[in-house]
């Protein structure tokens, strides 16, 4: 038997771009119309991106982890499994992350929500963007079936993608961001491994939150050490 160091990703992958793409179609039709409420959602957790504030940012924070629990368990758990051995140590992450992001939701004194048009501002609400409005169309740029849309809410990867964006928004501390980026970069590498069109988006999509957070924070420590 080989030694486990030797294999690949490509050794674990137990299905095809066809099937995984597969999944996404009848997982859709399954859930229908629940991709409605999920897409109003994202579109109330975009408003309050905007707005800014206290309520909004319960809400966005409430709206997010229901959604992560949700993904955890109908995608995942439910679903995911069925061709990954893996999918259920990704349900439990995502409830790890729900849980966090609701009990943000719950916090006296939870983050708030800032768009203060700055460059990182802009690059947060890009984020959230891609994940609510431009995720459900790539099928069609790929030339696939519009049935097989990934939609915010519902799907794992605009849901980590629009998390991303909304926790670089709020200023959210390091633990926040584990699960959504590892998610990223997990997710990306099956899709390259499986040869998907545009499986990089994820990975992109983290790489520029995780950078814009690492460039807030070092100008809020050069401000502080410019005042001592």
């Amino acid at each position: 038997m080989s030694e486990w160091w030797t294999y690949t990703l490509s050794d674990l992958l137990m299905f095809s771009a066809r099937s995984y793409h597969r999944l996404f179609e009848l997982y859709n039709q399954d859930i229908w119309p629940a991709q409605i409420v999920a897409l109003l959602a994202g579109l109330a957790i975009l408003a309050g991106a905007v707005g800014g504030g206290a309520r909004p940012s319960r809400i966005a924070s409430l709206l997010l982890g229901l959604a992560w629990l949700w993904v955890a368990w109908a995608f995942h758990l439910e679903r995911y499994a069925a061709i990954n051995t893996a999918a259920p140590w990704f349900g439990a992450g995502f409830i790890l992350q729900g849980l966090m992001l609701l009990w943000m939701a719950a916090k006296p004194m939870p983050r708030l929500l800032r768009f203060t048009a700055s460059p990182i501002s802009w690059l947060g609400l890009a984020l959230v963007c891609l994940a609510v409005g431009v995720y459900p169309l790539l099928p069609i740029h790929a030339g696939r079936y519009q049935t097989q849309g990934e939609v915010f809410g519902v799907a794992p990867d605009p849901t980590a993608v629009a998390t991303l964006g909304i926790l670089l928004l709020m200023r959210a501390r390091w633990p926040m961001w584990v699960v959504p980026v590892a998610w990223c970069a997990i997710s990306g590498a099956i899709q390259m491994e499986l040869r998907v069109p545009l499986a990089w988006l994820p990975v992109t999509a983290a790489a520029l939150a995780v950078g814009g957070w690492l460039v807030r924070r070092s100008a809020l420590s050069s401000t502080a050490d410019s005042r001592t």
